[in-house]
C-alpha cells in the first residue's frame, strides 16, 4: 500500500494509462481523446487511453508473452500480482477505449487487424467478458513486450476520486488503427506532443498535469524507437496541495510552467 493510501481516508484505485505512438514525417505522434464533458473524472480533458484496474484483471492464468510479471514488478516497484494486474489493465483498456489490441497469435505473430474482435470489445466494456477469457477464446496472448513502463502519478489527496496511475508507452501495431467507438469520448486525434502542448497554451484544449508532463517527455524523442528504448527512471509523483490567491493549486516538478501555460490559454475560466 502506498503512503498516499495510508495518509488519507479516500480510497486510491490502481489505474493504467497507455500512450500509443507512431512515427510521422514531422516526428512521433501520440493518440489522444477528449473525454465527454460531465464525466465523473477528467470530463472535457484531452487524455490518453486508460482506466482503473478491475478485479477481473487479477488472473494468474492470463495468456502472456514478453517480459514476465517478475520483470514488471521490478520496473513498476510493486509485487508480481499487482504488476500483472496493471499490465493486463493497460492492454485491456487500450483495446476497450480505442480498439488497439496489444496481443499475439499462438504462432507469435502480432495481431494486425483488431476489427474482427470488436464484438468481444463491446462485451469487455460491459463487463460481461474478462480479458483473460477473451484471449483464451481467441487463442491470443497479451503481448507484454509491446508495452514499456514510462511514469507513475498518484492523484493528490484533495481530489474526491483518487488513482495510483502507471503510464505505459506502446507503438501502434502494424495494420491497426485506433478509433473513437466509445461513449466516453467525443473527439480523437493523432498529434505531435508539441502540437498538443500548443493547443493547451492557446486554450483550445484542457490537460491534466500528468498528461501535460508526459507530453513534455514525449516531445524529447526523435522517433518511436528512441522513445521505446529510453529506459526512463520511474519515481512516483504525488503533487502537493499549495495555497494560492485563486484558491488551491497542485505543485510538482514543472508546475510553475504548467500553471503559466494554463493561465495563458484559460485565464477566464476557473479550475
Amino acid at each position: 500500500m502506498s503512503e498516499a493510501q495510508v495518509s488519507t481516508g479516500r480510497p486510491v484505485k490502481d489505474a493504467s494509462t497507455v500512450m500509443v505512438i507512431r512515427d510521422s514525417d514531422a516526428g512521433p505522434e501520440v493518440f489522444v481523446a477528449r473525454r465527454v464533458k460531465g464525466m465523473a473524472f477528467a470530463g472535457g480533458m484531452t487524455v490518453f487511453p486508460g482506466g482503473g484496474v478491475d478485479s477481473a484483471d487479477d488472473d494468474p492464468d492470463l495468456a502472456w508473452t514478453g517480459p514476465a510479471p517478475s520483470w514488471w514488478a521490478e520496473r513498476l516497484g510493486c509485487e508480481e500480482s499487482r504488476a500483472r494486474r496493471l499490465v493486463c489493465a493497460a492492454a485491456r483498456e487500450t483495446f476497450e477505449e480505442c480498439g488497439v489490441l496489444l496481443a499475439d497469435h499462438v504462432d507469435g505473430a502480432p495481431v494486425s487487424d483488431a476489427r474482427r474482435y470488436h464484438a468481444a470489445r463491446a462485451e469487455l466494456e460491459a463487463h460481461r467478458l474478462t480479458f483473460s477469457r477473451f484471449l483464451a477464446t481467441e487463442e491470443l496472448s497479451l503481448a507484454a513486450g509491446r508495452l514499456r513502463p514510462f511514469d507513475h502519478w498518484i492523484t493528490p489527496a484533495v481530489e474526491p476520486r483518487r488513482y495510483d496511475t502507471r503510464f505505459f508507452l506502446a507503438a501502434l501495431p502494424g495494420g491497426q488503427e485506433p478509433d473513437d467507438q466509445t461513449t466516453e469520448v467525443d473527439l480523437t486525434r493523432w498529434a505531435r506532443p508539441a502540437e498538443l502542448l500548443d493547443d493547451f497554451r492557446s486554450g483550445r484544449s484542457l490537460l491534466l498535469p500528468p498528461t501535460w508532463k508526459q507530453l513534455h517527455h514525449l516531445a524529447e524523442f526523435a522517433d518511436v524507437a528512441s522513445a521505446l528504448d529510453s529506459e526512463r527512471p520511474i519515481t512516483p509523483v504525488e503533487p502537493e496541495i499549495l495555497e494560492h490567491r485563486d484558491g488551491i493549486r497542485v505543485g510538482f516538478d514543472g508546475s510553475d510552467e504548467y500553471w503559466a501555460d494554463y493561465q495563458r490559454g484559460h485565464a477566464s475560466t476557473k479550475r
